[in-house]
């Protein structure tokens, strides 16, 4: 039987007005239960425009922050702190100004001096970390690109310098593409609000150079591969053709798996295609939502989503990956249906033309998986549903989505 979805039956967050960095949208939360209490922390996106550093003959720039918000009650209301925001872009524009201490007290190139965007939280090795799509440089209203026609603000404000360097980081500034970042996150310092504290930058996890790539975060624990335990991350390359099998398959999920954190981003990653879009609501674009939830000893749960056009908009649905001895999981379990899209009233497109209902959190609390969502690129809502039932689901299907 189809699991029942409950919804918010309003956003819970929505832009203030007023509040510089968090006027135009607040969107694709992460969330994450405290281990000691009831407590539901998110951490949220947020842009407003930022006339501070508007450069004369072009749009304002719209830098992305992350804000905080907790829930006493699993996620029915929320209080967001808007007073600042929990992570904030140095957006430095200067070639020796863009680097940042690292978790081991290094000074590295800062790849979020831009934009800091769609977190996902999860633990690794019993720490928390999160994860965040970044831009060495912000955009101006980046949304205008799906306009008819286009309005790409993407290069608004990369600096000429960035013409004269070489290396890989320069590729980068030059291409404005999404890095993924890794942060580990201090949630004590976090409740308390210490947002300078509760951050320490780790690494890249992508290499902008080789593509524009997010929705990357990692399986919690390890998995054994080539005789030795690696980390393993999922991620959705704008182009694939760098991957394996690449050249003939888009748009795709794939994996990614090192000896060390660091090694996610370099030529000592291996890589394997995880998914491919096989149905037609996922024509465009596939990547997965929110780090695994694991279902059995050797199973885990895949939030996924997928996007056909602008006017169909976004879907979510659900995997069962398998672990396989010395090697990369494979899919053995894949929903067809379109099991979450925006449907509400408040979760249609008003300002921006793509339906869009973006889950970046879940968790399991009780016997509920609590989802959080991004709605209409604008507003953040709220999705329960039984995780048991979710699970026998999506076990009706075998790897293509067939009925068993």
């Amino acid at each position: 039987m189809k699991p029942n979805f409950r919804y918010s039956p309003e956003p819970v967050l929505v832009p203030v007005e007023g509040c510089d960095w968090a006027s135009k949208m607040v969107l694709n939360p992460a969330i994450v239960q405290d281990p000691e209490t009831d407590t539901l922390h998110m951490l949220f996106r947020a842009t407003g425009p930022w006339p501070q550093k508007q450069a004369e003959g072009k749009l304002p720039p719209y830098p992305i922050f992350l804000g905080y918000a907790t829930s006493e009650d699993n996620g029915e209301t929320w209080d967001a702190d808007f007073s600042r925001p929990a992570l904030t872009p140095a957006l430095n524009s200067e070639d020796e100004d863009i680097w940042i201490q690292d978790v081991n007290g290094r000074q590295v190139r800062d790849y979020s001096n831009g934009c800091i965007e769609d977190p996902r939280i999860f633990p690794i090795d019993g720490e928390l970390y999160v994860s965040v799509a970044c831009r060495m440089f912000p955009p101006g209203p980046y949304w205008m690109e799906d306009q008819d026609p286009p309005v790409i603000t993407r290069y608004d404000y990369v600096p000429e310098w960035v013409e004269k360097g070489e290396g890989p980081f320069y590729d980068v500034c030059r291409t404005n593409n999404t890095v993924t970042v890794l942060y580990r996150l201090d949630l004590a310092k976090l409740k308390q609000r210490r947002y300078k504290e509760a951050f320490a930058y780790v690494c890249p996890l992508t290499d902008g150079y080789v593509s524009d790539n997010r929705d990357v975060f990692l399986f919690p624990e390890k998995m054994k591969m080539g005789g030795r335990l690696m980390y393993v991350a999922l991620h959705r390359p704008m182009n694939p053709k760098p991957f394996p099998g690449g050249e003939e398959i888009h748009p795709s999920i794939y994996m990614a798996a090192a000896d060390t954190l660091e090694g996610l981003a370099g030529p000592e990653a291996r890589h394997q295609l995880l998914a491919t879009g096989i149905f037609d609501w996922e024509e465009h674009k596939i990547g997965a939502s929110w780090a695994p939830l694991r279902v059995s000893e050797s199973e885990w749960l895949v939030a996924y989503h997928g996007k056909k056009d602008i006017y169909f908009g976004y879907t979510q649905s659900f995997l069962i990956v398998q672990e396989q001895e010395n090697d990369f999981p494979v899919v053995t379990h894949r929903c067809p249906d379109r099991l979450m899209y925006a449907r509400q009233e408040w979760e249609l497109p008003t300002d921006y033309p793509t339906p869009c209902l973006f889950t970046t959190g879940g968790i399991v609390v009780g016997d509920e998986l609590i989802m959080s969502y991004g709605a209409a690129d604008q507003k953040v809502g709220i999705s329960w549903v039984n995780f048991a039932d979710l699970v026998a689901y999506v076990r009706e299907f075998d790897a293509r989505g067939n009925k068993r």
